[in-house]
């Protein structure tokens, strides 16, 4: 260790920076032999702190290590010496992974040999300066020196930056001079313009036209298209990290480009044994929105390998679910189509040696410190005769499993390949008895579908390496996987067998209860797939894992809702409300018409508003009406401006204006109606403090409103509730009001259609509606309480 270090601090590292190199093999290892190669050109004493401190910038960062000694070579040979030079010769030789390098071509592309005299420089910045000459002498040792420097070094590749930076120093103070007082006067700042607010709520607003969803930021599209992601360009796997070169590799890209044209491939691959939740719209936004931005193709694949506990109902609703939140698949898959394929190539797998058949049980696996298989080496042939007869039903259930020879990132030695389960398939009946296994399955499927980026969240990541180990041992096309974070939401589980557990024990009635956070449960409450896609492009495309609170995605059902929920008025606690008085009404007399006790007139309500351009719908207005029994107080308390004994109150969209007459209780004491006089609003005494909603020959309906399910912020987290999720129930998470009275004008509803009624929410009409009675599911509150998050 003492004679590494000594090694590496001759080549000009600290001391300390030596003994952090050592703490890392990979780079010592590479460190070492690029000074051993330096030295066979120059000497044991010929490699300076200069050729040093380039050295250990190249195998600090050098991916394909078989190209090491090459470029201590040049570095060695004083071919590379500048910090732009190496940047071009890595990338050089990671955009050329095969031999032989062409040596011309590579010392062209990175500089070799080229020399800039002083001269060049001065032409170069003096033409620079020229262009710039006007504004130069208008704002002088204001303007931005940063683009005369960038446009100097853009023509100037490979000059040294520090004499570039000199030489626009000198000619510039040749052109302005010395700095004056006023030169060096701080700039006052000058404030932007004032928003206004209508400008400022356009600017929030969010529109989604064709998918492209607007958010604040970058719109989900736009944050998906292109080179914004950072991800390789389709035929260029192997510039990804990570990404393993093998002889064939170049051939077999050749081949992936032929099929594919250079369009891009994605896959959206859910395992049909539950319904998608929140976390799965970003993978879905992610997957098939990235294809879209680009032009490409998203498949649809099912991951149905595991027979036990795949049901068809959940395969319809993976499909109805990408549907919903606006997505055509290109093609759907199974991975079940490829069973007699994947069976070959795991044959294959076991002749090159890569594989064996294994009798540990399967508690002998669990945990990254499972004992070695003492079958490891067990001969091919044998293998071979063990796999077919695991095929041919001839083992017990987890007497004998494939296992492939490999150590995944996570230090996981040999995972499975293929496991035994006497359960028939919902395709293929009972065809097969042995089933692959996720890591096997998921990067061969990529493989035979030419999939170009395989997008998975970021737990995945362990599972690179041996994603591509897999593919390369079988020598077949390899896609490349790319992570991004997941999407979580606090106050709710999406684990399906915890939601399973909750549909059990009866805490909700099914995967589409709406106080889930499942899919198929937001589209029941009333969410629009628009704001749940809003939602995601308002999180962006992170690495990062997300957790976000659940009243950012009801802002976004908000900013939806706003726009296409009609109003209507609606009366969760009724209050019955009879006028006594005989008015005029627009030319009709209070008794005047057939109907017995009709008021004579008909209110007309906007649709939207703030748009009446959108339409509008008819209500009645008669003698009888009613309104909420909070909207009425018997005692006058400071601060309240409804309805009072000694104060009116106006009835929206109606015109009128109601004054208490008389309180009528029952028995208990309850004010259960009152009587009421009536006066067009215009003729009133005082305009009222407040008009409230009300309803007049109703229907009756049941509303259903809903609250967080659990009462903790992270209801899995054992510090934060000891006694599990199922502990945690919020036991006010839904109130059911079955008396709840709407105007007519929602007798057409459909399931799933939308309605704010006023004043108290936005509401979405529930599966559960017969003929004679309608059922209404709380979909948000109007506003966001701050005092609840």
């Amino acid at each position: 260790m003492a004679d590494t270090v000594t090694l590496f601090t001759s080549i000009g590292l600290s001391e300390q920076k030596a003994k952090e190199t050592l703490k890392n093999e990979a780079l010592t290892s590479a460190l070492k032999d690029a000074i051993a190669q330096a030295q066979v050109v120059n000497g044991a004493t010929g490699v300076d702190k200069a050729m040093g401190t380039m050295l250990y910038s190249m195998v600090s960062r050098l991916k394909d290590t078989k190209r090491l000694t090459f470029l201590a070579d040049h570095i060695a040979r004083h071919k590379i010496c500048t910090e732009l030079q190496l940047a071009a010769a890595l990338e050089f030789v990671k955009n050329h992974p095969q031999d032989p390098i062409n040596q011309a071509e590579f010392e062209n592309v990175c500089g070799v040999g080229v020399v800039i005299t002083p001269e060049q420089i001065e032409e170069a910045v003096e033409v620079v300066i020229n262009k710039h000459k006007e504004l130069l002498l208008k704002e002088r040792y204001r303007y931005n020196m940063g683009l005369l420097m960038g446009e100097s070094r853009a023509a100037l590749k490979w000059a040294d930056g520090k004499i570039i930076k000199n030489e626009v120093d000198v000619q510039v103070l040749h052109l302005l001079g010395a700095k004056t007082e006023a030169d060096l006067e701080k700039k006052t700042k000058v404030s932007p313009p004032k928003t206004s607010e209508s400008e400022v709520k356009a600017k929030k607003e969010e529109v989604a036209v064709n998918g492209e969803v607007q958010s604040e930021g970058k719109s989900l599209m736009e944050q998906l298209r292109g080179e914004a992601l950072k991800f390789h360009k389709t035929g260029e796997n192997y510039k990804t990290e990570g990404y393993v070169v093998t002889p064939n590799t170049m051939d077999l890209l050749k081949k992936h480009m032929e099929i594919t044209g250079g369009q891009i491939r994605t896959r959206f691959p859910p395992e049909p044994n539950g319904i998608l939740h929140i976390g799965h719209a970003k993978a879905i936004n992610f997957n098939f929105g990235y294809a879209k931005a680009n032009d490409g193709i998203c498949f649809l694949r099912y991951d149905d390998t595991n027979p036990e506990k795949e049901e068809e109902k959940y395969f319809t609703a993976i499909k109805d679910m990408v549907g919903w939140l606006g997505y055509e698949p290109y093609q759907i898959t199974h991975a079940s189509d490829n069973f007699q394929r994947l069976y070959d190539l795991a044959v294959d797998l076991v002749r090159r040696g890569h594989a064996y058949v294994c009798h540990q049980r399967g508690e002998e696996l669990k945990g990254h410190n499972a004992p070695p298989s003492p079958w490891r080496e067990r001969p091919m042939e044998e293998s071979l005769v063990l796999f077919q007869r695991m095929k041919k039903g001839l083992f017990a259930e987890g007497e004998a499993t494939l296992r492939m020879k490999m150590v995944m990132e996570d230090g996981k030695m040999d995972p499975v390949a293929y496991r035994i389960k006497y359960t028939p398939h919902h395709r293929t009946g009972d065809a097969w008895c042995i089933y692959p296994t996720y890591d096997y399955t998921h990067c061969l499927c990529d493989s035979i579908e030419n999939i170009t980026h395989s997008l998975c969240t970021k737990e995945f990541q362990a599972r690179r390496s041996s994603y591509f180990w897999l593919c390369n041992a079988l020598d077949v096309y390899c896609p490349v996987q790319w992570e991004y974070g997941r999407l979580n939401l606090t106050y709710t589980v999406v684990s399906k067998r915890k939601i399973i557990k909750l549909v059990e024990t009866g805490v909700v009635r099914d995967w589409d209860d709406p106080r889930l956070f499942t899919l198929t449960a937001l589209r029941r409450r009333g969410f629009p797939s628009v704001a749940i896609n809003n939602f995601c492009a308002r999180v962006g495309v992170t690495v990062a894992q997300v957790t976000m609170e659940p009243h950012l995605l009801e802002a976004c059902v908000r900013d939806v809702l706003n726009d296409t929920a009609p109003r209507a008025m609606a009366v969760l606690e009724p209050l019955k409300v009879t006028i006594t008085n005989r008015i005029p009404s627009y030319g009709f007399s209070f008794f005047s018409l057939a109907l017995p006790g009709y008021f004579g007139r008909k209110s007309e309500l906007p649709n939207f508003p703030a748009d009446e351009a959108k339409g509008s719908h008819v209500v009645p207005f008669t003698n009888i009406v009613f309104i909420e029994q909070s909207d009425f107080r018997e005692v006058m308390e400071k601060g309240y401006k409804r309805l009072t004994p000694d104060q009116p109150v106006g009835l929206r969209h109606a015109g009128y204006v109601i004054t208490v007459q008389k309180v009528i209780k029952d028995a208990q004491g309850k004010v259960v109606e009152l009587e009421v006089s009536c006066c067009v609003s215009t003729e009133a005494k005082e305009k009222p403090k407040a008009f409230i909603h009300w309803v007049s020959q109703p229907l009756k309906c049941e509303v259903r409103l809903y609250e967080r399910l659990f009462l903790h912020k992270n209801p899995e987290d054992p510090s934060e509730v000891p006694g599990g999720f199922l502990s945690d129930i919020n036991p006010h998470s839904m109130e059911v009001i079955d008396s709840a009275l709407v105007d007519r004008s929602v007798a057409g509803a459909k399931v799933l259609d939308r309605f704010q009624f006023e004043r108290m929410g936005y509401f979405s009409l529930d599966p559960d509606s017969t003929a004679d009675k309608l059922v209404f599911n709380r979909t948000v509150t109007l506003k966001e309480d701050p005092g609840k998050i």
